[in-house]
């Protein structure tokens, strides 16, 4: 085995399920990235899926992890990533959800994922989900005061055989004071479609993050959806962490909250 083969073996195996970028910025604003991997870690094998599948969107968010990391150094935010595949468990979801390890992924089955015992259902929790809500709530602790919560997802363009027209989707619970202010911004940038609660809803469990680490804490939060063939290069990345960047900012200006940022 030659030391590159052995190096990366090593890293596979003292794999970080979550990391948290940009630990000293010092906006309000805390940005969260669940499905910023597609690492399957050795432990789970494949989990029956070809290599293509395993990079497609079912296994992850494409480019929302470049989208996470431009907008930490715009906003001169702290970014929580997580680092292990949502197909290995969702950290988007609680452990009672029945989605959280998927059997099926839109038109995929994941055979790794089908009949597994509670003790393996267990272990996906405590290698995945448990490190990933506690940095979440160690960060919060850190500096509770006008914190605010904001999430960044990307979304495929055809789903199960349907186009979607969406572009970018500002999604929500019961609390949308920042999508509020969000989508009022919308026709600013008029040649992106913009929609509330697209292509997801709280009707589809998305905004577990939210309710537990925004709502319950009484914070701001928003969930953004940026359908992802428009952050497949790093040119479309760096424009549409700028248009999220003007969007927030002004938004939080208009709510009261003081951002720091570049252009603030």
């Amino acid at each position: 085995m030659n030391i590159s083969t052995e190096q990366s073996k090593i890293d596979r195996e003292n794999f970080a399920a979550v990391e948290l970028l940009n630990e000293g910025g010092r906006s309000p604003v805390l940005l969260i990235c669940e499905h910023a991997s597609n690492f399957i870690p050795e432990q789970f094998g494949t989990l029956g899926l070809s290599d293509e599948i395993q990079r497609s969107h079912i296994a992850w968010d494409p480019g929302a992890l470049e989208v996470t990391e431009q907008l930490s150094k715009l906003l001169d935010a702290q970014a929580i990533v997580g680092k292990i595949s949502r197909l290995v468990y969702d950290c988007n979801r609680p452990p009672e959800a029945l989605d959280a390890v998927p059997s099926r992924s839109e038109i995929f089955d994941v055979p790794g994922n089908k009949a597994i015992s509670p003790e393996q259902y267990q272990q996906r929790v405590d290698v995945s989900f448990v490190p990933f809500s506690e940095m979440v709530e160690r960060t919060l602790r850190w500096s509770r005061a006008q914190r605010v919560i904001v999430t960044i997802h990307s979304f495929t363009p055809v789903y199960c055989g349907q186009s979607r027209e969406t572009e970018i989707g500002i999604l929500h619970d019961s609390d949308s004071r920042l999508a509020d202010a969000m989508l009022d911004l919308a026709p600013h940038h008029a040649n992106l479609k913009i929609e509330r609660n697209k292509p997801y809803g709280p009707e589809d469990g998305v905004t577990y993050t939210l309710k537990k680490h925004g709502m319950e804490n009484g914070l701001l939060n928003v969930m953004i959806e940026v359908r992802n063939d428009l952050i497949a290069t790093t040119d479309q990345q760096q424009e549409i962490a700028q248009v999220l960047f003007e969007m927030i900012s002004n938004s939080l200006g208009v709510l009261g909250v003081l951002s720091s940022g570049e252009g603030n």
